[in-house]
C-alpha cells in the first residue's frame, strides 16, 4: 500500500479513536460538578455573618378557583396499609377554607440591603436532622424543605416494608428498602435542587417532594396555608412558591431591618393545570432498563 494511503488511514483511525473517547466522556449520567460519590464540588461563596437585624417573611397561600377533590386510593394490595389507613386519599392538592397546603416558599434570588447577591452567600448547615416518616403508607410530610448537606432521616412507622426511592436530577440517586421496625435511613443531598421527587417502589401511590436549598430561607405552607421564613437579611428578593400541581410563581418582596414582613400569595386553579413534576403524582411510574456503558 502506498505510503500516503497508509498515512491517511492512520489519521482516520486516530480521529475515530479520539471521537469515541470524547463521546464516552460526555455520556456520563453524572453532572459535571458532582463527584462519583455524590459530593458537591460547587465553588464556595462568602460565609454569611448575622448582622443581628434579620427579619422574617410571614403570610399564607390562598387558593382560588375550583379545587380538585381528593381521590380515594386503593391499598388492597397490602393489607397492612389498608388496616392502618381506612380512608386513604391523594395529597397532590390539599385545600382547606381557601388555603393551600404543601407549598414550598423560598427566596430564589435577590440582593441584600448593601447590594450583595443572596445566592453568593453560604450558610451554616443545621446539625439537626429533617425527618421524613412513612405512616399509614403515606409519606409524612408530603412536602418538606432541607438544606444541602443537612441530614435526612427516613423512618418507617408502618407494620410493613417500604422502599424509599428519591429521583434527583443533580444529586446522587438512591433506592433503599426499609422493613417494618428497621432503623432509620440517613442520607444527604449535597446540591441544591428544587425539587427532588420521592416514591416508594412497594406502594406506587406513595409520593413526596423534597426541596433541597442552598440557604435556610424557606418554609412549607401548613394546612391553613400559613408559612414563615425566618432569619431574612434586610433586602429585596424574588420569593418563589412551588406546588407540584400548579408549578412555580414568583413575587418581589422587600424586608427591612428586623421587619416582620407580611406577604400573602395566591395560587389560581386555572393558572397551571399540572406542573412537570406534578405529572409524576398522577401517572404510574415507568421503569426503563439500559444496557451497561462501556
Amino acid at each position: 500500500m502506498p505510503f500516503n494511503q497508509v498515512r491517511r488511514m492512520l489519521a482516520l483511525m486516530l480521529a475515530a479513536a479520539m471521537l469515541s473517547f470524547m463521546l464516552a466522556c460526555g455520556s456520563s449520567d453524572d453532572d459535571d460538578d458532582v463527584a462519583e460519590d455524590g459530593a458537591a464540588t460547587e465553588t464556595a461563596g462568602t460565609p454569611y455573618k448575622s448582622g443581628g437585624n434579620e427579619g422574617s417573611i410571614t403570610g399564607a397561600v390562598s387558593f382560588t378557583g375550583d379545587a380538585p377533590a381528593p381521590k380515594p386510593i386503593s391499598m388492597d394490595a397490602d393489607p397492612a396499609c389498608a388496616q392502618n389507613n381506612p380512608n386513604p386519599q391523594t395529597e397532590d392538592v390539599v385545600v382547606k377554607d381557601g388555603k393551600l397546603a404543601n407549598v414550598l416558599v423560598y427566596i430564589k434570588d435577590g440582593k441584600t440591603a448593601d447590594g450583595k447577591s443572596i445566592t453568593g452567600f453560604t450558610f451554616d448547615v443545621p446539625a439537626t436532622e429533617v425527618t421524613l416518616d412513612q405512616r399509614g403508607c403515606h409519606y409524612v410530610p408530603h412536602v418538606l424543605g432541607i438544606m444541602a448537606g443537612q441530614k435526612l432521616k427516613v423512618t418507617n412507622s408502618d407494620p410493613t416494608a417500604h422502599n424509599v426511592h428519591p429521583s434527583p436530577k443533580f444529586n446522587k440517586e438512591w433506592n433503599q428498602s426499609q422493613p417494618a421496625g428497621a432503623q432509620p435511613i440517613t442520607q444527604t443531598f449535597t446540591r441544591a435542587e428544587v425539587v427532588v421527587p420521592v416514591k416508594c417502589n412497594q406502594h406506587p401511590w406513595m409520593k413526596a417532594n423534597i426541596g433541597v436549598m442552598k440557604h435556610p430561607l424557606f418554609a412549607v405552607s401548613g394546612e391553613n396555608g400559613a408559612f414563615e421564613i425566618k432569619g431574612v437579611p434586610p433586602g429585596t428578593y424574588t420569593v418563589a412558591t412551588w406546588h407540584e400541581r400548579f408549578g412555580e410563581k414568583t413575587q418581589s418582596v422587600t424586608v427591612g431591618a428586623k421587619e416582620i414582613k407580611t406577604q400573602d400569595f395566591t395560587v389560581d386553579a386555572s393558572a397551571g393545570k399540572t406542573a412537570s413534576l406534578g405529572l409524576l403524582e398522577v401517572m404510574p411510574a415507568i421503569e426503563f432498563s439500559f444496557a451497561p456503558k462501556h
